[in-house]
């Protein structure tokens, strides 16, 4: 069968695939025991099989050679509903033999006013803050990156900074001094209101400027998004892609709340089947089905998935988990379980 993959040159959206290989190549612990995945995957096949075409094996050589799958977790639950604080550490004390997750995604960063940041309801300088910023460090100390989210559900800080140059500026420039304060590696963009293309490009190349090259911008669109489909965020990504693709790092995208599904491989293939880099798709899921409206993903089940998925799509972008603090099997007790078991499956180990 084919594995479609994709890139981008330019302003062109070109689709290919890796021709010469068989179900059988597959190894027998990717099926799980259970004949459905392998009628899944016949299905998949079949219905993109007459819309495959020869693919170089020289780049899909590169793609597999060059690339690791990202395993991203998003940290915005940081006590419980009885002031407990809950420890990032396990993901490092709890490894077997590897650090289990790439990056760290910390939740949310909220524009109230000119000047007035929050993360969640506190100032991010808010003592109650003091041990998690400290954990964080520890983290990057290990190679781990840490990026911060601005956005979310909540809505308001993108229309406040898709105004005028001045209202930009207003805006921005705080953002920026927490940036650098909180010593970020990067910042994840969840717009889940509407924004301009232009507005969007405007801080993307102010954070590029600012921050430099080595500083990694994400988005976290919706999996239809990335489909050709309705959306929340305003713009094309597709246009923004065109345009500043080079700053973009990659897009978590959120197959949940009824925008995706990642039980099968046709949402994850239809983004791929329209031009998109798997390498920058990392596939986003619910860690517990508490945490969203739809989306969960059994842990085991998604380990097998995220395996198939790796062979489907060379390159595979890896991962993301909302969010981290009641992630399953371990649930409230044991949260970086999650990360054990998937970024197995991301890693191939």
């Amino acid at each position: 069968f084919g594995l479609l993959v994709s890139a981008t040159s330019g302003c062109q959206m070109r689709t290919s695939t890796v021709k010469d290989r068989s179900i059988a190549d597959l190894p027998a612990c990717m099926l799980g025991g259970n004949p459905e995945w392998l009628q899944a995957l016949e299905k998949v096949c079949a219905r993109w099989s007459d819309e495959l075409v020869d693919f170089g094996g020289e780049r899909a050589a590169e793609i597999l050679n060059t690339h690791t799958p990202r395993l991203v977790i998003y940290h915005q639950t940081h006590y419980t509903p009885d002031a407990k604080y809950i420890s990032l550490l396990p993901l490092l004390t709890e490894a077997t033999d590897t650090v289990k997750i790439t990056h760290l995604i910390l939740a949310a960063i909220h524009l109230n006013s000119p000047g007035n940041i929050h993360l969640n309801e506190r100032p991010p300088t808010d003592a109650l803050f003091i041990p998690l910023w400290e954990e964080l460090r520890v983290l990057q100390d290990v190679g781990v990156k840490v990026l911060g989210m601005l956005g979310g559900a909540a809505k308001g800080s993108f229309a406040r900074l898709d105004g005028t140059d001045a209202q930009f500026e207003e805006y921005y420039v705080p953002l920026s001094d927490m940036v650098r304060d909180c010593g970020f590696d990067g910042l994840d963009l969840d717009v889940e209101e509407e924004m301009s293309l232009l507005g969007i490009i405007r801080l993307i190349d102010r954070l590029k400027c600012d921050f430099g090259d080595d500083f990694l911008i994400t988005l976290t669109p919706v999996a239809t998004a990335l489909q050709g489909g309705r959306h929340l965020s305003g713009f094309d990504y597709e246009a923004l892609e065109v345009m500043r693709g080079r700053q973009v790092a990659w897009y978590n995208v959120q197959f949940y709340n009824n925008w995706g599904s990642l039980t099968g491989f046709e949402g994850y293939g239809g983004i791929i089947n329209m031009g998109w880099k798997a390498e920058k798709v990392v596939a986003g899921v619910l860690t517990n089905p508490g945490n969203g409206t739809q989306g969960w993903v059994e842990t085991g089940e998604l380990a097998r998935s995220v395996t198939m998925l790796k062979v489907l799509f060379p390159g595979f972008g890896g991962v993301m988990g909302w969010e981290y603090f009641n992630s399953t099997p371990g649930g409230e007790e044991r949260p970086w379980e999650w990360a054990e078991v998937v970024g197995k499956a991301v890693r191939g180990d």
